[in-house]
């Protein structure tokens, strides 16, 4: 079992993951806003739009929930200095693939929404890797037990 760090750990750390852990609760409150979208906000969208929405599978909807509580845990484990943040930001990466493979492959979401539609979510795969890079090397730096 490797042992935490008597070193101190760098201000950046903490800058860097209450960045992340801000992030996440965003990725939260826009799945909640999505999962509890009330019937008069999705009709006033035009209809391509709610058809996008509501011709979703629900193994999607699934992975956008696994992903953004996984990361919010990976988080609050970061912040508490624990290994275990690694396998839930490996986790929130694995669901944010398959939300978007479908967006990306297997829906007319390019169509409706044309290629800028794709912009945000390529920005949070990077996110996700990132966040997985992160708490690899904070380990590896023996930050985190």
């Amino acid at each position: 079992m490797t042992e935490i760090s008597t070193k101190k750990i760098p201000a950046w750390f903490w800058i860097l993951s209450i960045v992340a852990l801000i992030w996440n609760i965003m990725g939260v409150m826009a799945y909640l806003a999505d999962a509890y979208m009330s019937e008069e906000v999705l009709t006033a969208l035009p209809e391509v739009q709610q058809e996008l929405y509501t011709g979703r599978p629900s193994w999607v909807t699934a992975a956008f929930a696994i992903a953004v509580f996984a990361g919010l845990l990976g988080c609050i484990l970061l912040l508490l200095r624990k290994k275990l943040a690694k396998t839930m930001f490996l986790l929130s990466l694995l669901a944010v693939l398959v939300q978007n493979a479908y967006a990306f492959f297997m829906s007319n979401t390019i169509e409706v929404m044309g290629y800028q539609a794709l912009y945000f979510p390529i920005l949070i795969i990077i996110v996700a890797i990132a966040l997985v890079v992160f708490t690899k090397k904070a380990t590896e730096k023996g930050w985190l037990s």
